[in-house]
């Protein structure tokens, strides 16, 4: 498969599988703790990144592929607990695509600053990739009410969410090229220290996960299959190109809230959609 549409390809997976995974995840923490929820969809994960690792036959990662991972987990973890609380606390529709807009502008600007600027095509698709989750997160008029309380904090979590995926995809894109698995079976383990030092320092109990069972395996699953096809993308092409179209998660869990939770949809966010379309056509042709 050329390189070009190998990005193409599992970014897109990647963004498929963060959405709906996020979607599970936010969802399950509307009925439990937040930092429940994302313990056990790591520690499930880590047993399917160890399986899948040993399927494929992946070579041993070094010292420093463990730690680029380690740090990309610790940061993703602080991360996810952000978001899902975010998501918990506020709209679906607003909240996620904010978290998507500032993953994906710092591997961007990173991947500028080590690769140097893409291709004009590509730079376009980036640009209206950009736009289209910005209007996928367009409030309708129902929803325009003053931003305080429950709605201030979800925002302010979305925004921490963002800043820590952006690093995660930066950090976890360093590893050798050829290791997907292994990796991330480091980033989880160190996403578990981390998440379970916050629950400590806040004094936070985990709490039963009784009822949401199902959607905490599906979002653990979905998120290990995200990263694999970030990593996938990451190594055959360009960080930002690679960055951008998994930034595109938001729309997934958007078109989830909207046909699972009946969230209104208004004509910016169609028109933040039919943009994605565009985006993809220019990050992926010729």
């Amino acid at each position: 498969m050329p390189a070009e549409l190998s990005v193409l390809v599992f970014g897109l997976l990647a963004a498929a599988s963060w959405g709906a995974a996020d979607f599970s995840g936010g969802l399950a923490s509307r009925s439990a703790s937040a930092l429940a929820v994302v313990f056990a969809s790591q520690l499930l994960g880590i047993g399917v990144a160890v399986a899948s690792a040993l399927v494929r036959g992946e070579f041993s990662p070094t010292s420093v592929d463990v730690a680029w991972a380690a740090a990309a987990g610790a940061g993703g973890g602080i991360a996810l607990v952000a978001f899902y609380r975010g998501l918990a606390g506020g709209r679906v529709s607003t909240v996620a695509p904010i978290a998507g807009v500032l993953a994906a502008a710092v591997p961007v600007v990173v991947g500028a600053i080590l690769e140097g600027a893409p291709g004009v095509r590509q730079l376009v698709g980036i640009v209206v990739a950009l736009a289209a989750v910005v209007l996928v997160s367009a409030a309708t008029d129902e929803d325009k009410l003053p931003v305080e309380g429950a709605q201030r904090r979800s925002i302010a979590l979305a925004t921490v969410a963002g800043l820590g995926f952006g690093l995660f995809y930066v950090l976890i894109a360093r590893v050798a090229t050829g290791l997907v698995f292994w990796p991330l079976v480091a980033s989880r383990v160190a996403s578990l220290v981390t998440v379970g030092l916050v629950a400590v320092a806040s004094r936070t109990a985990f709490g039963p996960l009784r009822g949401v069972l199902p959607l905490v395996v599906v979002a653990g699953v979905l998120d290990v299959g995200g990263n694999a096809g970030f990593l996938l993308a990451a190594q055959a092409g360009r960080l930002d190109v690679a960055s951008i179209l998994a930034s595109l998660y938001p729309i997934v869990t958007v078109l989830l809230a909207i046909v699972v939770l009946r969230e209104r949809v208004g004509p910016r966010h169609v028109f933040g959609m039919a943009a994605a379309i565009v985006a993809i056509g220019l990050i992926g042709g010729r």
